[in-house]
């Protein structure tokens, strides 16, 4: 078995070929009707990602994304028909993985939960290895522990220490914060580090980076609006600075 899914939409017609196409793939499936059934089976059964209809009777997605937030670091995608920017940007400030505008096709959420779950390394089935047969962008990364003054992070146990405390992030988080730190000094465009950590077909744009940073931001740095690692170039993108110094 490759993982266990959630997936919580009051549409039985798009669960039930959700839950088909992820079967095949060696997934277990659990479908929820509803926000509040959506929390029930995440507690009760340690799912190992998370699909959410934003616009669900009772609780929302978006009221469960944040829930789910408050105390774990478990993948989120949300599935909506509301594809205008004020909602994406919504759903990934509260700490979602991913985004999909419906309608969508059935192969693309598989695609995307695969990638997903390698990436987090919490699927039994995930490799190094991207749905294509390339090598992924987090196989190209450093294995080995980041050290730097009062930061710490650990690629194989995708963990990151501040000061000695656990930080938790999201996936993208993560592999956001992996990616700047694995070139000190580097400077990605917000349009390199989009390609490199979103998935391919991924409906967003540069603005959704720039959410990102600031939630780490928010995370790691001692005073957010002076971040000591993770800079702004400004008109090009973000670094790491590996001095760790304003």
């Amino acid at each position: 078995m490759n993982g266990t899914i959630v997936i919580a939409d009051d549409e039985s017609n798009i669960t039930d070929v959700c839950r088909r196409y992820l079967e095949r793939e060696g997934y277990r499936v659990l479908v929820a009707q509803d926000g509040e059934e959506a929390l029930r089976l995440w507690e009760a059964h340690d799912p190992d990602l998370l699909v959410l209809d934003v616009m669900m009777p009772r609780v929302d997605g978006w009221q469960v994304c944040e829930t789910v937030r408050a105390s774990s670091d478990v993948p989120v995608v949300l599935l909506t028909a509301r594809g205008e920017e004020p909602d994406r940007l919504l759903g990934l400030t509260m700490g979602a993985d991913d985004y999909i505008t419906k309608p969508f096709s059935p192969r693309e959420l598989v695609l995307r939960v695969g990638n997903i779950l390698r990436r987090v390394g919490r699927s039994a089935g995930g490799s190094a290895r991207g749905a294509s047969g390339g090598v992924s962008p987090e196989a190209r990364r450093p294995a080995g522990v980041l050290a730097f003054e009062g930061l710490a992070i650990f690629p194989a146990e995708r963990r990151v220490a501040v000061d000695g405390a656990d930080a938790e992030l999201t996936v993208k988080e993560f592999d956001l914060l992996l990616t700047l730190a694995g070139s000190p000094g580097r400077v990605f465009s917000r349009s390199q580090l989009l390609s490199l950590i979103w998935d391919i077909g991924f409906e967003g744009d540069t603005t959704t980076v720039t959410v990102h940073i600031r939630r780490l931001r928010e995370k790691l740095e001692p005073a957010p609006s002076e971040p000591r690692w993770i800079k702004t170039v400004w008109g090009i993108g973000y670094k790491f600075d590996a001095k760790g110094m304003p």
